[in-house]
């Protein structure tokens, strides 16, 4: 091969045919044209004599050149050049092709496929034989082999079908596979690493070079995946910890956490400083979102090992508690709630107050800490709230002991059991190890843990049944009852230090999580049940169906299980009650492939792709030959009255093409314009502006279907399917009222765009501009300015805006349709700008209104009605003050300066109450 800067010629002999070219120069110098045929013009002759026409007796220079450049490019071809060639390949022998597909690997595929591919074709155009060996198990959990010593026809389609799996690779197993391998000749190895180091690289390093010559791709320091670990709960929030294998610059990644439909619900930036390999951030969302997020992924990295999955176990569930005790503020160590509380603080909203309060509200646990009787209203309020789910928990005490009513799971007998001291012959009790049939089954049991005061179970048929925990003496420590769909749990011990010190151990902790899970349908899931997958991830992040070779994974070793080709990681279990499996789970740290063999040549995958210049060359070369046989055939007359009907028709038929074309588009643009008039005109809609970037576009569109379903319900008001537009294309005079988010990737408008957006406002159109940043500070006006912000400020720095003002607390935006003050969205506390003098030319109407707070995530409804976004900070109650702002603000577009008539001044006065 001979290589002269960016070109490549894999036949580079067949260049010395150019020394030939002076040669046949000469030979078709010297050689005249082929003569016409001219028949003799007798009658011509003798009406007029003319002179004798010359023919040439060379053949004309342009002609020469033609030839020339034709048989050059037959002879470039013949050497088949390559532009921007790679790496090639050396030696003649056969081609051992190893490469990395465990989940690492799927962060920069794309460029593994192509260096691949490119291999593959150099090992074809020489004739070698190739063999290809994954180092990661296959999906059918064989052990990892080698393929046969194929030709590249023959091996082409297993390497087109490798795809990276979600797990790590297997090093060990492939120098084992390499043990038994045998080649006719030394050969050509090339290795296609991954770059993460799973402690065995080095060693397979060692192993390729006694096959033959080794040359390592593998990706820079950008292209290395990055791993991210399952978040830890602290407190009200979810804190993320992501791996990076080198410790470079600072780099800056995106968390996205999201629900089962992929509704974005919160994104959080990952920081890595300089010099570090981990970075860290918490998701703070409400308790009601965080109870919907199902997945955790680092943006841009379509890895196995990006993605976390979050099942029960990162849900904050509400717990009730209620006491029958005075001491909550007087000795809140001695109290029956103060342990109870601060074991469920890390992974359990706590919510006090009495049974009534409590059940008013959504709720998982309720915690009934030595309260004696429940009667009345309450009791069937509890009963109706356990047989939809609900999980009621008390602990024994006194009260209790003393006079319990029916509300348990067994009967119970008065008084209760001392055990130890100065009355009593007995000693504090231990607890036993837990029951296979028990939710607490795989906890260890401390020795420390002793029960001094127990109530005590009447004997029946049913009691071990319904025991969960005992102590060693076989006596019932915890019992429980189904009831409905919801349990009825009792601790025969109190929630606090007087009986027993269980409630100072971690094993109460844990405990009570167990219970806790039990509202949540995860009952069996800790025990010997098998759990069978339910949706699996690929190499790339992606949930999909369980394959033939997945099996189920017994609850209990859950924590245990080591993703894999059996258990890959995902979803086990059922849609009621499922578990995730992680694959970084027992990721500590991310390393590098370090120093390798000294003869090994290492280098990165390249970007740019060769090009085959052997295909062009040869089309080019026949379009010459039939340029060269034209020429020839009109040199010698033979085309003269062919090319001039040819030419005629030829002329005749575009004009008639042209014309058919342009008839056909005028009719074409008439009729899409005059549907896009037709669909803007006889009905009204509410319309978004098409930024470009889809997330955005999606959540504005549906923002609008959901501010349309809003004013449906609440008004007169009937919309149609919102749409969107074009502020470059489509004509937006018909509309009322426009809404256009901010987007760091908005271009600049052309003057004809900023001219109809600037008519459309002085002649009653109104424009809506959500900024979206006030989640960092910014807000249109405000000292700190957002990326959205500044994107606006270049689009209305070249329009006519008026002054603007803060809205004032009578603006007609306040009384519209609600009474309100405030106008949040997404996010709450920015400020909201309209004009500050609206005079009558627009009818008392702002033809602009500015803001930050993200009103169409706010609006945003998906098809079931259900919102889409998380409204941060004030829940529920934020996202209807947004809904009755957007019913103002499209009630202020239909009837304008309507509300600020002085007769409606009464009855606004009596609404608020004055």
């Amino acid at each position: 091969m001979l290589t002269l800067g960016s070109l490549a010629f894999l036949n580079p002999w067949f260049l010395a045919a150019l020394g030939l070219l002076p040669v046949l120069w000469w030979l078709l110098r010297v050689t005249p044209p082929a003569p016409k045929r001219v028949r003799f013009p007798a009658l011509r002759l003798l009406l007029r004599l003319k002179a004798e026409e010359e023919t040439p007796a060379h053949t004309p220079l342009w002609l020469l050149a033609l030839r020339l450049l034709l048989a050059a490019l037959v002879i470039l071809a013949l050497a088949h050049p390559l532009a921007n060639p790679g790496a090639r390949l050396a030696g003649s022998g056969p081609l051992v092709l190893v490469v990395d597909d465990g989940w690492p690997s799927a962060s920069h595929w794309p460029a593994r496929s192509r260096a691949l591919g490119d291999l593959l074709d150099q090992a074809e155009r020489s004739h070698r034989p190739a063999l290809l060996l994954a180092t990661a198990p296959p999906a059918s959990g064989d052990p990892v082999e080698p393929s046969k010593l194929l030709s590249v026809a023959e091996l082409r389609p297993l390497a087109q079908a490798l795809q990276p799996v979600p797990w790590d690779d297997d090093r060990a197993g492939a120098i084992k596979a390499l043990d038994g391998l045998s080649l006719p000749a030394p050969a050509e190895v090339v290795w296609l690493s991954d770059g993460i180091d799973d402690g065995n690289a080095v060693k397979l390093a060692e192993r390729l070079e006694q096959i033959g010559s080794l040359a390592v791709l593998r990706d820079d320091a950008p292209h290395l995946a990055r791993a991210l670990l399952p978040p830890q709960i602290e407190g009200d929030g979810l804190t993320v910890k992501a791996l990076r294998p080198t410790a470079g610059a600072a780099e800056t990644l995106w968390v996205r956490a999201s629900a089962d439909r992929g509704q974005v619900l919160a994104r959080q930036p990952l920081i890595f400083r300089p010099n570090d390999t981990a970075a860290g951030a918490v998701i703070t969302v409400p308790t009601e979102i965080r109870n919907r997020l199902t997945r955790v992924e680092i943006e841009g990295q379509p890895t196995a090992g990006g993605v976390v999955l979050l099942d029960e176990r990162w849900r904050r569930r509400p717990v009730g508690i209620v006491s029958g005790d005075s001491l909550e503020t007087e000795q809140p160590l001695l109290s029956d709630t103060y342990y109870v509380s601060r074991a469920l603080a890390p992974f359990a909203e706590v919510r006090k107050g009495s049974i009534g309060d409590l059940l008013k509200r959504e709720l998982a646990v309720l915690v009934l800490a030595d309260v004696g009787h429940v009667i009345g209203p309450e009791r069937d309020a509890l009963e109706s709230w356990m047989n939809k789910g609900g999980v009621l928990l008390r602990f024994a005490g006194p009260r209790l002991a003393a006079n319990a009513d029916d509300l348990v799971p067994v009967p119970l007998r008065a008084g209760g059991r001392m055990l130890g001291g100065a009355l009593s012959w007995e000693q504090p009790a231990k607890l036993a190890p837990f029951g296979e049939a028990s939710p607490f089954y795989g906890l260890k049991v401390p020795d420390d843990v002793l029960v001094n005061r127990q109530v005590l179970a009447e004997p029946s048929l049913d009691l071990a049944n319904r025991t969960w925990a005992r102590l060693q003496d076989g006596t019932p420590l915890v019992t429980a009852a189904k009831r409905g769909d919801g349990w009825l749990v009792l601790f025969h011990t109190s929630a606090n230090t007087q009986w027993s010190n269980l409630a100072l151990s971690g094993l109460f902790v844990d405990m009570l999580r167990r219970i806790v899970n039990l509202s949540r349908g995860v009952a069996g899931a800790d025990g010997k049940a098998p759990l069978p997958p339910l949706a699996l991830l690929d190499g790339f992040g992606r949930l999909g169906a369980p394959g033939p070779a997945a099996v189920p994974i017994v609850a209990a070793d859950l924590a245990a299980t080591r993703p894999g080709p059996k258990h890959p990681p995902g979803f086990y279990g059922t849609d009621e009650a499922r578990r995730a499996l992680n694959l970084t789970a027992s990721l500590k740290t991310l390393a590098p492939i370090g120093t390798l063999p000294g003869n090994v040549q290492t280098r990165p995958f390249s970007e740019s792709r060769e090009l085959d210049l052997l295909p062009w060359l040869l089309s080019a070369a026949i379009v010459l030959g039939i340029i060269d046989l034209i020429a020839a055939l009109a040199l010698r007359g033979l085309l003269r009255p062919t090319l001039r009907r040819a030419g005629a028709g030829a002329i005749l038929l575009l004009g008639l093409a042209t014309s058919l074309l342009g008839a056909g588009d005028a009719r074409a643009q008439g009729k899409a314009d005059d549907s896009f008039a037709l669909n803007a005109s006889l009905d009204l809609r509410l319309v978004y502006v098409i930024t470009g970037n889809a997330e955005v576009d999606a959540m504005s569109r549906a923002g609008m279907v959901g501010l349309s379903n809003i004013l449906a319900q609440r008004t007169s008001v009937e919309t149609a399917e919102p749409m969107g537009i074009d502020m470059e294309r489509d004509e937006i005079l018909f509309f009322p009222l426009i809404y256009w988010p901010m987007t760091t990737e908005q271009p600049s408008l052309s003057a004809k765009a900023l001219g109809k957006i600037d008519s459309y406002m002085k002649t009653g159109g109104i424009i809506l501009f959500d900024t979206r940043d006030q989640d960092v500070g910014g807000g249109f006006g405000e000292g700190r300015v957002g990326p959205g912000t500044a994107v606006l400020r270049r689009i209305l720095g070249r329009l006519d805006i008026p002054p603007l003002t803060p809205v004032p607390e009578d603006h007609i935006l306040t009384k519209a349709f609600y009474l309100t003050q405030d106008f949040p969205g997404r996010w709450s506390g920015g400020q909201v700008w309209v004009e500050r003098y609206a005079g009558r030319s627009n009818d008392g109407v702002s033809p602009l209104v500015i803001g930050s707070n993200d009103w169409a995530a706010a609006w945003a409804m998906d098809a079931d009605g259900r919102p889409m976004a998380a409204v941060v900070p004030g829940g529920a109650s934020q996202r209807e003050r947004a809904y009755r702002f957007g019913v103002n603000l499209v009630m202020y577009a239909l009837t304008g300066n309507y509300k600020a008539d002085q007769v409606h001044v009464p009855a606004l006065l009596e609404r608020l109450g004055q």
